[in-house]
């Protein structure tokens, strides 16, 4: 092989080697101009007293201190708390019924999964929009069926359960659509020898359809939880928050912190322990995940 050669087999190999990296330069520097970067933006901001405009002096961790002993930030993540129990479990459960009833329709499951998908590409103005108009205490279509005027975004026991519901008609097409994509991958073949074996429609779906579906399942959990924790547009938009703070959620609290307050530096120090305590959510469920698979 003459140098030639040499140098071009070196060339190629250093092409092959950078062709990934280089398709992959769009995405790293966006991930580090718009996360990153940012990301450590707040963490220094958590630990100064800096307003929205101003920068102020190093305080150390006086707004972690300060956080932890304020009611104010342990009743807005309960109102999280209380949200994600509210949306994250029925939107799992309804999408993979839904799902399976859709896949049985012989006619119409198109327009029917198109019915249940079209309010998930709806933007949230208008989500907040139509839900406002349909639970208005005096010509909303809810009041209007059931014969009743009640506010239903003005008290404090239904606020957060109707956010919730309009949430869950908002988002649960998407969940459809996963589930209708995993059960439609399971092999047929399956169905039909367990049909021929005589088994019940419990014993396949309890040991053809749900092992199968178990993976996307833990999946669609798993964005719900992340989606759930991170309300803000709904409440904003429905209740501002109201009433008497029933539906403040972190990011509310976060949002009102450091644009209304204009407290840059403890709004930073809500969403650093905010998003360390989602991680270690994210932790234990997948250590759970990982527990239910191994005795399964």
């Amino acid at each position: 092989m003459d140098n030639k050669d040499t140098a071009r087999t070196t060339v190629g190999r250093f092409g092959a080697l950078m062709t990934p990296w280089l398709m992959l330069a769009p995405f790293l520097l966006a991930f580090l101009l718009f996360f990153v970067i940012p990301a450590l933006q707040t963490l220094q901001l958590s630990f100064t007293d800096s307003g929205l405009t101003e920068t102020h002096g190093y305080v150390g961790f006086a707004n972690y201190v300060e956080l932890l002993q304020d009611p104010s930030f342990w009743d807005s993540l309960l109102q999280t708390a209380y949200f994600a129990l509210l949306t994250v479990i029925p939107l799992t459960a309804l999408g993979l019924v839904m799902a399976m009833l859709i896949c049985r329709l012989t006619r119409f499951a198109g327009l029917v999964q198109a019915i249940f998908f079209i309010p998930n590409i709806l933007p949230i103005a208008v989500m907040a929009m139509i839900g406002g108009w349909m639970l208005h205490p005096t010509f909303g279509v809810v009041n209007l069926v059931a014969g009743t005027e009640i506010a239903w975004f003005n008290d404090p026991d239904f606020a957060m359960p109707m956010v919730a519901i309009a949430t869950i008609w908002w988002t649960v097409g998407f969940n459809v659509l996963l589930f209708m994509a995993a059960l439609k991958n399971i092999p047929q073949d399956l169905y039909e020898a367990a049909r021929l074996d005589g088994a019940s429609e419990w014993g396949i779906f309890r040991y053809i359809t749900w092992r199968q579906l178990r993976p996307v399942t833990v999946m669609v959990f798993g964005l719900q939880l992340v989606a759930s924790l991170k309300i803000f547009g709904q409440t904003y938009l429905l209740t501002g928050g109201g009433p008497f703070d029933s539906t403040k959620v972190v990011l509310h609290y976060m949002y009102e912190t450091g644009f209304v307050n204009q407290n840059a530096g403890y709004a930073s120090a809500i969403a650093v322990v905010f998003v360390l305590i989602v991680l270690l959510i994210l932790v234990l469920q997948s250590l759970a995940n990982r527990f239910i698979n191994r005795r399964g």
